[in-house]
C-alpha cells in the first residue's frame, strides 16, 4: 500500500507548524511535501529590528531543510490548483513548471499587502511583508539621512528627514518606533545642519493606535511614541502619493521621500483562483478547517476565515497567533482523517500580547496582566525567543550586541526599489528586472543608486519570475548592483545594419528569456599590449582606469623583434587589423574578437603565416609558458562580455 502524499502550500506560520507537526506525527509513514517560494520559514514579529540595524537579516530566518528533515521541500510558488484532479501547478525560480499530485492538502498561502485606491501609492509607497522590503527601507533610510546631511537647500534636507509610516497597527507601531530610535542613532554619528532632527509620522484612520487590542495597551504604545517625537496623527491617512510627498486627508501637504504602507494585509490571490465561497477573500472553511465540499482540502492562516468559536459569527482575526494555532490542528486533523478518528475543531484563548517598541520600552498584558516599560520589554522578548523555532542564540546575541555597541550605519543597496514593488503577490521575492524594461540607475533623487523619492524608479508588478523582459541600455557604465541572472551564457550575434549589437542571454534565476539591445558607440582601435584586467572587471579596471584593450586609448603601432621576421605588413602592405590605419579590434560589445592581440598568432597575413616577431620564430604566446590564445576567430572570446 502506497503511503498518502500530502502537500502543503506555504510556509508561513500556519505552513510551518503544519508541516513540523505532521512529520513527528507521520514518523515516515506519509510523504509529506512542503511547496514555498523560499528555503526559510520568517518570523515576521521582529522583521522591524531588521529594518531598524538590531537584528541581522539570518536571524528571523529558519532553514526548512535544517528544521523539518522529513519533509520533502519543493521550492517554487504555486499557480493553479486543480482541485477535480488532485494536483498543484507550480513554477520554481528558474521558470520551470512542475506539478505536485496530493492526497491531502493544505492551503497555507499567507497574504500580501493589502492595496487601497489612493492615487499614487501603488507607484511612491512600499510595503513591510518581507525580507526583501526590510532591507530595502534599511538602505533606504539611511541614505537619505546620509543625504540630508550634504544638502545645500533646508527644504530637501528637512524632506528627506521625514518618514511617514501609514497603518497604526502591530507592523506599523513597530515600524516607526523602531526607526525613530534608528534615525536618531544615525543623526549622533552624523549631524544634520541647522539641528535638523529626523520626523517619523504615524497615520491611521482609527481613533487610536493599536486598535485591534486593549486600551491599555493602545495608551502605552502611544505614550511611548510621542514621548520620542513621533508625530501620531489618528483619524487621518493618505489622500494622494507623489514622488515628492504626500497630501493628507486633512489637506495637509507633507514633503517627504519615505512613505511606508502597513494599513493592513489581504489573502493571498491564489484563493480567489479556486473558485470557492471566500469572506472578504479569505477561503471559508468548516471549523475542522476542512474545505466545505472539498474533504481533502485543508486552510489556515491569513488565507482562511476560521470561524471564531469564542466569538460566534465572526472569524478568526489575521495574526500570526491564529495562524500557528491553527497550523497545529491542521496537523492533528489531516492525521485523523487518514487514520478515521474524529477531527477537531479549532479553538483559541487568547494567553495576552505584546508590542516591541524599540529599546527596552514595551507594551505587555500576558495572561490580562498589563504591563509597560522595562518588565513589558523583557516579556516581550522573551516570548519572541521562546516563539522562535530557531537561531535563539544569535537572536539573543544580536540583542546583546545592539546594548553595548552602536549600530553600523551603512547602506549596502543590494535591494532596489523597483525590486520590492507594493502590488506585488511574492513579498517574499525581489523582483529580477523592472518592469516595463526601462533602464534603472538614472541619476533621481534618491542618489547613487538611483534610486528616486519613494518609488525610485520603474515599478514591477505581479508575482516573481518566468516573465519575458526586453530592456535597451544606451550606456556602457556599469552599474552598482548586477541584477540580471547570475550563470547566464552570453553568445554574440552579428550587429544590425544600424550597428546595434543583439545579445541573447538565457539561463539564470528567474527562468526568463531575456532578449537586450545594446547600443555602443564604435569602438577605438585596441592598445596593442598584453591585456591585464580580470575577465569580471567590466568596461573598467579596478582602480577606475580603462582596462587594456578597451576604448580610451590611442593604439600603438606593433615593433619588430629582434632575432625575427617583422611583422607583416610593413609600408607598402597591408595593413595590420590592430594597427594605427587599420580596422578597429573586433573585441569589443557586439563585436568580433581582436585577430592578433600581442601574444597570439597574426591570423590576417598573407597565407596565413603565424607572425615571427618573437625570438627564435615561435608563435607569440600570451603568458610566460602558455599556450597560444585562443578567441581567434572561430572561437568564442576568453573575456567575459561586461554587459
Amino acid at each position: 500500500m502506497s503511503r498518502p502524499r500530502i502537500v502543503i502550500v506555504g510556509a508561513g506560520f500556519a505552513g510551518y507548524r503544519t508541516a513540523r507537526s505532521l512529520a513527528r506525527a507521520a514518523r515516515g509513514r506519509a510523504d509529506i511535501t512542503l511547496l514555498n517560494p523560499t528555503d526559510y520559514f520568517l518570523y515576521l514579529p521582529l522583521l522591524p529590528q531588521v529594518s531598524a540595524g538590531i537584528l541581522e537579516p539570518r536571524r528571523v530566518t529558519v532553514s526548512l531543510s535544517g528544521t523539518l528533515p522529513d519533509v520533502r521541500l519543493v521550492l517554487g510558488e504555486a499557480g493553479r490548483v486543480d482541485l477535480d484532479g488532485r494536483a498543484v501547478h507550480y513554477t520554481d525560480p528558474e521558470g520551470r513548471r512542475g506539478t505536485l499530485e496530493y492526497d491531502r492538502l493544505v492551503l497555507a498561502a499567507g497574504s500580501v499587502n493589502k492595496l487601497l485606491p489612493i492615487p499614487g501609492v501603488a507607484e511612491h509607497a512600499h510595503g513591510f511583508r518581507g525580507l526583501p522590503e526590510a532591507l530595502y527601507l534599511r538602505d533606504h533610510v539611511t541614505r537619505q539621512v546620509e543625504l540630508a546631511a550634504t544638502a545645500d537647500d533646508p527644504e530637501e534636507r528637512a524632506a528627506r528627514c521625514t518618514f511617514v509610516v501609514v497603518g497604526a497597527g502591530y507592523t506599523g507601531t513597530e515600524v516607526a518606533a523602531q526607526g525613530q530610535l534608528f534615525t536618531d542613532a544615525l543623526v549622533r554619528s552624523r549631524p544634520l545642519r541647522d539641528d535638523v532632527r529626523p520626523r517619523w509620522m504615524l497615520l491611521d484612520i482609527a481613533d487610536r493606535v493599536l486598535p485591534e487590542l486593549d486600551e491599555r495597551l493602545s495608551r502605552t504604545a502611544d505614550t511611548v511614541l510621542r514621548g520620542r517625537g513621533v508625530d501620531v496623527r489618528m483619524g487621518t491617512s493618505v489622500k494622494e502619493a507623489t514622488r515628492d510627498g504626500v497630501l493628507l486627508t486633512d489637506g495637509e501637504s507633507v514633503d517627504t521621500r519615505t512613505l511606508v504602507w502597513c494599513v493592513g494585509v489581504r489573502p493571498d490571490p491564489l484563493v480567489e483562483d479556486l473558485g470557492l465561497p471566500l469572506e472578504r477573500g479569505r477561503l471559508l472553511v468548516e471549523p475542522t478547517l476542512q474545505v466545505p465540499g472539498r474533504p481533502e482540502v485543508f486552510a489556515c492562516g491569513d488565507a482562511a476565515a476560521v470561524p471564531d468559536l469564542e466569538k460566534p459569527g465572526q472569524y478568526t482575526p489575521m495574526t500570526a497567533q491564529h495562524a500557528w494555532r491553527q497550523g497545529k490542528v491542521a496537523a492533528h486533523n489531516i492525521a485523523a482523517s487518514l487514520t478515521g478518528r474524529e477531527l477537531r475543531p479549532y479553538r483559541h484563548k487568547d494567553m495576552g500580547f505584546v508590542v516591541d517598541l524599540g529599546g527596552v520600552k514595551a507594551a505587555a498584558n500576558p495572561l490580562g496582566v498589563h504591563l509597560s516599560g522595562l518588565p513589558a520589554g523583557v516579556v516581550t522578548r522573551g516570548y519572541h525567543l521562546a516563539a522562535m523555532p530557531g537561531n535563539r542564540v544569535r537572536v539573543a546575541a544580536d540583542w546583546l550586541l545592539d546594548a553595548v555597541l552602536p549600530r553600523q550605519g551603512v547602506q549596502l543597496g543590494l535591494v532596489r526599489s523597483w525590486a520590492v514593488p507594493l502590488d506585488t503577490a511574492s513579498p517574499e521575492l525581489v523582483r529580477a528586472t523592472p518592469a516595463g524594461g526601462e533602464p534603472h540607475g538614472a541619476a533621481g533623487g534618491g542618489g547613487e543608486h538611483g534610486d528616486s523619492a519613494h518609488g525610485d524608479g520603474p515599478r514591477a508588478r505581479g508575482g516573481g519570475g518566468g516573465e519575458d523582459t526586453s530592456r535597451t541600455i544606451t550606456s556602457p557604465t556599469p552599474e552598482p548592483v548586477r541584477t540580471e541572472p547570475a550563470r547566464r551564457r552570453v553568445q554574440p550575434e552579428p550587429a544590425q545594419a544600424d550597428g546595434t549589437a543583439v545579445e541573447s542571454a538565457t539561463g539564470g534565476g528567474g527562468g526568463e528569456d531575456t532578449t537586450r539591445t545594446i547600443t555602443s558607440p564604435t569602438p577605438e582601435p585596441v592598445k596593442n599590449e598584453p591585456a591585464k584586467r580580470r575577465h569580471d572587471d567590466g568596461p573598467t579596471g579596478t582602480d577606475g582606469r580603462p582596462a587594456k584593450n578597451e576604448p580610451a586609448d590611442e593604439p600603438t603601432p606593433t615593433k619588430p623583434q629582434p632575432g625575427g621576421d617583422p611583422t607583416k605588413p610593413q609600408q607598402g602592405g597591408e595593413p595590420a587589423k590592430n594597427q594605427l590605419g587599420g580596422e578597429p579590434a573586433r573585441n569589443q560589445p557586439g563585436g568580433e574578437p581582436a585577430k592578433n592581440q600581442p601574444g597570439e598568432p597574426a591570423r590576417n597575413q598573407p597565407g596565413g603565416e603565424p607572425a615571427r616577431n618573437q625570438p627564435g620564430g615561435e608563435p607569440a604566446r600570451n603568458q610566460p609558458g602558455g599556450e597560444p590564445a585562443k578567441n581567434q576567430p572561430g572561437d568564442r572570446p576568453t573575456q567575459r562580455n561586461p554587459w
